[in-house]
């Protein structure tokens, strides 16, 4: 099976507004679509510097919070 044929699409939003979300056409995983998302759009950080992510699965409608730290670009799962 080829990348390609792994990739999924993801809904990501930042944790504080549903209006803000963007389709991440091709992720493999939820951490991938996270980090695309904040490549992409640019979300805005708060006084930590980090970014709280929303991200769910198109297909299955399954959901899982990531926090991005701007500064290292790492993404963990929020707490």
């Amino acid at each position: 099976m080829s990348a390609a044929d792994q990739s999924r699409r993801f809904l990501v939003h930042p944790a504080h507004d549903r209006g803000e979300g963007h389709v991440v056409a091709e992720a493999a995983d939820f951490e991938e679509a996270a980090l695309a998302f904040v490549e992409r759009w640019s979300p805005a950080p708060d006084a930590e510097g980090d970014v709280r992510l929303i991200v769910c699965d198109c297909e299955t409608g399954r959901t899982e919070c990531f926090c991005i730290d701007l500064d290292r670009g790492e993404a963990a799962p929020c707490d």
